[in-house]
């Protein structure tokens, strides 16, 4: 067992040792060898618009609540199935399917809303 954990801990620092791996060294003057700044992307790079930036937090709340309100409604199908016929844990059950239903419609609905606000405002397609 001891042999397979080294093992494995050997595999895992020639993976990291590869170049191009998490702390890729940058040589220093004076041979010190720094890792590399780690630099993030900015999301609001492309964005010129209010319309824009409302359409890339929409799309984001769908990457997000789309698999969540999936998972909560088989939950709360999974409280219903196993209430065993008590009253309260299926009334919980059905309040949890019921509002991961309404926030996935919500959700669903905000790319509608968001194209009758520029309708209302008058803004050009």
């Amino acid at each position: 067992m001891f042999e397979k954990i080294f093992g494995e801990l050997i595999l895992i620092e020639r993976v990291l040792a590869q170049p191009g791996g998490f702390n890729k060294p940058t040589s220093q003057p004076g041979g010190l060898n720094q890792p590399s700044p780690v630099t993030l992307p900015n999301p609001l790079r492309d964005i010129q618009t209010i319309e824009d930036l409302l359409e890339r937090i929409v799309n984001y709340l769908m990457i997000i609540v789309i698999p969540l309100a999936s998972i909560m409604i088989i939950w709360g199908a999974f409280q219903i199935l196993f209430a065993g016929g008590n009253p309260e844990k299926v009334a919980t059950g059905r309040r949890t399917v019921v509002y991961a239903a309404v926030g996935l419609a919500i959700i669903l609905s905000a790319s509608g809303i968001i194209l009758v606000i520029k309708e209302l405002l008058g803004a050009k397609f």
